[in-house]
């Protein structure tokens, strides 16, 4: 089976909603003018919950190859939640991919596995895609407990799902010792987790669910390491932070085949 490669642009607390304006449309003529072809891998804008009204109506206005997706999404369809967003909000605007439990909504916000696999079995009942991150910290990788550790999450986020659910959906390994440092994990590294990933889906599922999951590294992912990455086997995208908001560099990333 062919997984197609997904490239997510994380924009983050980034770009207010006339800034992205010029983003998306600096990104769109980049990658047409390097002769991007969206068949071979998919672009997806993770952008704050005030651009996603503006950057839709770019995509369909324009139609641009973009996929549209949100950083986080409530547990909750509605309520005396302030300041939470449900997944109706977002399918009405259109949103097709939702991150959820990214590595700083773990550790600024409390974000539990129970509370991740929640909000994952909103997102896809609402008909969107969600994102599901998973990844150690330092001290878990210096230990050597990175693998199983990654693993523990993968079980907690998934629980319950079916296996077309997770056929589905993209799970995003992210060591958050190498987010936003510079620092990055050797190619190896990423595949070492990620291969991991992907048999522990086959175990609690079946081949066909393994074979169908993607999965995306994301890490300090740049112009100049993504070719590597993208080598390895089980590795079919990226979920890219701070390049994601340089138009050249995501443009780049998202054509990491012609590097």
């Amino acid at each position: 089976m062919t997984r197609k490669p997904i490239m997510a642009g994380n924009w983050k607390m980034n770009v207010d909603h006339i800034e992205a304006t010029g983003l998306v449309e600096k990104l769109h003529y980049t990658l047409v003018d390097k002769e991007w072809d969206p068949k071979k891998s998919d672009a997806v804008l993770c952008v704050p919950f005030t651009d996603l009204r503006t950057v839709k109506t770019l995509i369909d206005g324009d139609r641009l190859h973009f996929g549209l997706g949100a950083q986080n999404v409530s547990q909750h369809d509605n309520g005396a939640y302030t300041g939470e967003i449900s997944t109706a909000m977002l399918s009405k605007l259109g949103v097709q991919y939702v991150i959820v439990g990214h590595s700083e909504r773990r550790e600024y916000y409390g974000e539990t596995d129970e509370i991740i696999n929640a909000k994952a079995k909103k997102v896809l009942a609402a008909g969107m895609t969600p994102i599901i991150c998973v990844g150690e910290g330092l001290d878990i990788r210096k230990a050597g407990e990175h693998v199983e550790y990654t693993l523990n999450q993968v079980r907690g986020t998934l629980a319950d799902l079916s296996a077309e659910q997770v056929a589905g959906l993209v799970i995003a390994y992210e060591p958050v010792w190498a987010i936003g440092t510079g620092e990055v994990a050797t190619p190896d590294d990423a595949q070492e987790v990620c291969g991991a990933i992907r048999r522990e889906v086959a175990a609690l599922y079946d081949e066909p669910t393994a074979e169908s999951v993607r999965i995306q590294y994301g890490g300090s992912v740049k112009s100049g390491n993504v070719a590597q990455i993208m080598s390895q086997p089980d590795i079919d995208g990226a979920l890219v932070g701070g390049a994601s908001l340089q138009p050249d560099e995501f443009a780049a990333i998202v054509r990491f085949y012609q590097l």
